[in-house]
């Protein structure tokens, strides 16, 4: 993907909340927020099945663990008359670092948009650390740090000032903010940038200073976006080694990505969603069931196959 420099949108309310999303919104790749996405299937094929055993989805009368960081129950959503997340059900528990795979339009996006209060859900519940996300929303984000695929921001503000404004706006103490702005903007390679505005930024720097300010408060939960997307190589493996160090602190990742060989080094559980459904969720060992991570989704969403002549048109 080549790195151009995002156009400046409105800004999030200073809570980060959006009552409901505009339809039309989606981030860079993905079109799971905001519009539902155009089903290329055959509306005769049967949906895929979840996976069984161990891993089989939860149901969405269970009980919430109470060292689950983060738990969602029957969370549903609907755009227009065409419902894009089906109940989807799941606890990832404290400390984990849990990846969420799908295929394009899978509705990754919009559950982690309920889960995070960016979007209000149909029906179903979110809770953070212990917290409704939608009945005490201050005490969930207080301890939620969240990169969402085309989060809109304050743009016109440099890399330094707009994490000056995301630490004042959640009460840190000036001299806080400013010792750890300065840290983070070393190790992500931004301190370089002072002066340049966030509108200026390439796509894989605005990711990373996005993933600063979700830093910046030390929260115990982070749920991650697609975070290494138009990422370098250098940079990727600087915010892989930040991430793992605060999982071993004791913090808890919910990352999601396309890139399966990404979730399998960095991931101890996974989830696999298609067609707005849960199909598997576990730990890496569970969900694989001794196989490939790429192969066990593959089995469960189906597809990977050219028919056999269809592009015949190619090899003239």
């Amino acid at each position: 993907m080549s790195e151009t420099s995002p156009h400046s949108p409105t800004p999030l309310p200073p809570d980060g909340s959006v009552p409901d999303a505009a339809p039309g919104r989606s981030g860079s790749g993905a079109s799971d927020l905001g519009a539902p996405a155009p089903d290329a299937s055959d509306p005769d094929t049967p949906a895929p099945a979840p996976l069984a055993g161990v891993a089989a989805p939860i149901a969405a009368d269970a009980a919430r663990p109470e060292q689950a960081a983060l738990s969602l129950r029957g969370l549903r959503k609907s755009f227009g008359k065409t419902e894009v997340v089906h109940g989807i059900s799941l606890d990832v528990p404290r400390g984990s670092f849990y990846g969420i795979v799908g295929p394009n339009g899978a509705g990754k996006t919009t559950t982690l948009s309920m889960a995070t209060g960016l979007l209000r859900p149909d029906a179903g519940t979110a809770h953070v650390l212990g917290h409704d996300m939608w009945t005490t929303p201050l005490e969930a984000k207080a301890r939620l740090g969240v990169l969402a695929d085309g989060l809109r921001t304050f743009d016109r503000l440099t890399g330094r000032e707009l994490l000056s404004y995301v630490g004042l706006i959640r009460g840190m103490e000036p001299d806080v903010v400013t010792e750890r702005s300065d840290s983070l903007l070393a190790a992500l390679d931004l301190a370089g940038e002072d002066g340049k505005l966030v509108v200026d930024y390439s796509a894989g720097m605005t990711k990373k200073i996005l993933l600063a300010c979700a830093l910046l408060h030390a929260p115990r939960l982070l749920v991650l976006d697609e975070p290494l997307e138009a990422v370098d190589p250098v940079s990727g493996q600087v915010i892989r080694k930040i991430l793992t160090a605060y999982v071993e602190g004791g913090g808890t990742v919910v990352l999601s990505s396309h890139v399966m060989e990404l979730v399998e080094g960095l991931c101890s559980h996974v989830a696999i969603i298609s067609g707005g459904e849960l199909l598997a969720d576990g730990t890496l060992d569970e969900v694989r069931q001794g196989g490939s991570l790429v192969q066990t989704f593959i089995d469960l969403v189906g597809g990977g196959d050219v028919a056999e002549g269809s592009l015949s048109w190619l090899e003239s």
